[in-house]
């Protein structure tokens, strides 16, 4: 993949949403890259559905609560953005999450937050948000963890190799910090993982990028598991690897080591379906 150049910010009224602003504020300088800010969330009658029912006052009630939670988007991007030009603010999108895959069409990286049920602001989103904008959209995004300090990313990566389109498009898109990385990991679970392990480092070195690979052993339920335990092993701040779901009846369903990642990460993880 190419340096990102347009990098697509999801801005809720989430706790973590600064970390978040503060990292876009980051790779636009490093990548000189374009960042746009985009609102996006529910509107507060779908979390209180009892309203639609009620009196006018109560859905002017409700009317007053999303744009109390725009205005705290703004003026928290405003005040952390500061003087750069790299990054602005867009609009909320008439129809809200749904229009957020759409809009990631037109860009070359996500920047998306973790789930955490605990915070308030969660309700403002679709349980699935996270999952459902990778798959729809096929866009990569770089999603950062709900709790822990966030440093610089990319120093030390640690790459889940799978000989899969999925992992194969999230190994493109990782390029960029990948040939800024001081180290670089490899791993690949399965039972001949030699080869591929190799073909791997054949591939980076012509990229530039020289990479310790592992053995992870055998494939099982519990690999999202031994991803997260090894990445805190080689003291990785990036964990690159491969998307994997599909739309069963209304939501998108995750495979096991996404699932697993997405819902116990404790790195910012770059992902692409």
């Amino acid at each position: 993949m190419q340096t990102p150049r347009t990098i697509l910010l999801h801005l809720d009224s989430s706790a973590r949403t600064p970390e978040r602003i503060k990292l876009a504020r980051q790779l636009a300088d490093d990548f000189e890259a374009e960042v746009i800010g985009q609102p996006c969330l529910l509107t507060a009658l779908v979390s209180y559905p009892f309203a639609i029912e009620g009196a006018a006052a109560t859905i002017a009630l409700m009317e007053d609560l999303d744009q109390e939670a725009i205005e705290k988007m703004r003026s928290t991007f405003r005040q952390l953005v500061g003087e750069s030009e790299r990054l602005r603010w867009a609009e909320p999108l008439a129809d809200g999450p749904w229009g957020f895959a759409r809009r990631a069409l037109y860009t070359d990286l996500m920047i998306l937050g973790q789930r955490d049920a605990d915070d308030p602001a969660a309700v403002q989103l679709p349980a699935d948000f996270v999952s459902s904008v990778l798959l729809e959209s096929g866009r990569p995004a770089l999603v950062l963890p709900y709790a822990g300090a966030i440093g610089p990313v990319g120093r030390n990566v640690l790459v889940a190799w799978k000989e899969t389109r999925e992992a194969a498009r999230a190994l493109s898109a990782a390029l960029p910090w990948l040939q800024r990385a001081r180290h670089v990991h490899g791993v690949c679970f399965g039972r001949a993982t030699d080869a591929p392990l190799r073909s791997l480092q054949g591939y980076l070195r012509v990229h530039g990028v020289d990479i310790t690979v592992h053995a992870g052993g055998p494939e099982g339920n519990d690999v999202g598991s031994h991803l997260l335990s090894m990445a805190a092993d080689v003291g990785a701040d990036l964990l690159v690897m491969g998307c994997y779901g599909h739309r069963r009846a209304r939501e998108w369903v995750l495979g096991g080591a996404s699932h697993t990642v997405l819902a116990s990460m404790t790195l910012p993880v770059l992902l692409s379906h």
